[in-house]
């Protein structure tokens, strides 16, 4: 593992960084045990793009979005906005504008929607930031209408369609430049993954860089600026979202055609 010690924990935020890419990924290797889940590959995504990583289950795109959130250790080079963040421990991302919506959503299932929602925000604290946090609040509740209408019911008693709202909602509660999101359609009725992409893609229209993992690769393409196709924890190709989906090679193995 390449984390030799934590650098300076402050990280440019929005319009410091200079031109080039928001994350640039170097031979980034992950293993897992004798396992080699992610085989020294490289990628970036530019600030204000929405990128996808499609493939097969256990092709390694989970594993490459835990490694960039700093949750499993990985070797390789990770650069977010100008600096290397691999010593960088996973909580303090969050406040330096990188936050990662998990596979499986990961709600707090004995809090409230409200509660989960003033969660993500837990970072902003200072009193200065309280009418900040609640005009926040009040967005995810105009984003995501149905938080609203649920906003003191228990996380644990929502639908899955539901919990992927507010998981995605109490991640821009951090305010996040980055938002890594994994797997946001597993699991759901086809009219709620039309509903939580079409909230996908007005956060990207925000102005929010996106790095997407998605198994539904017809989806991801549709949404994404470009993408990487990831095989046995190799990239085996790049291009732009349409051609891509153009690709017969990626027609064949993912859109069934």
């Amino acid at each position: 593992m390449n984390d030799s010690g934590a650098e300076s924990m402050h990280l440019p935020r929005e319009g410091e960084q200079g031109e080039g890419h928001l994350l640039e990924v170097t031979n980034l290797k992950v293993r897992y045990g004798g396992i080699t889940a992610v085989k020294d590959i490289s990628f970036s995504v530019a600030a204000g793009e929405m990128v996808c990583l499609i493939g097969a289950n256990g092709a390694g795109k989970t594993s490459t979005l835990k490694a960039l959130a700093r949750m499993i250790p990985a070797d390789g080079d990770i650069h977010y906005a100008g600096r290397r963040i691999n010593g960088f421990p996973a909580h303090t991302l969050i406040s330096q504008g990188l936050a990662l919506v998990p596979e499986g959503r990961g709600v707090f299932a004995r809090l409230t929607v409200a509660e989960n929602l003033a969660m993500g925000a837990y970072h902003r604290h200072r009193p200065d930031e309280r009418a900040a946090v609640q005009e926040d609040a009040a967005r995810m509740y105009t984003l995501f209408p149905r938080l609203a209408e649920r906003r003191r019911q228990l996380a644990g008693t929502l639908s899955g369609g539901e919990q992927q709202m507010l998981a995605i909602g109490r991640a821009l509660m951090g305010k996040p430049q980055l938002l890594l999101l994994d797997e946001p359609s597993m699991g759901l009725a086809p009219l709620m993954v039309q509903t939580v992409f079409d909230a996908i893609r007005s956060v990207a229209q925000s102005g929010v860089t996106i790095l997407l993992v998605e198994q539904n690769a017809r989806l991801a393409l549709t949404v994404c600026n470009r993408g990487y196709v990831l095989e046995n924890g190799v990239i085996t190709l790049s291009d732009s979202a349409a051609n891509l989906l153009a690709d017969p090679r990626v027609r064949a193995a993912y859109l069934g055609e």
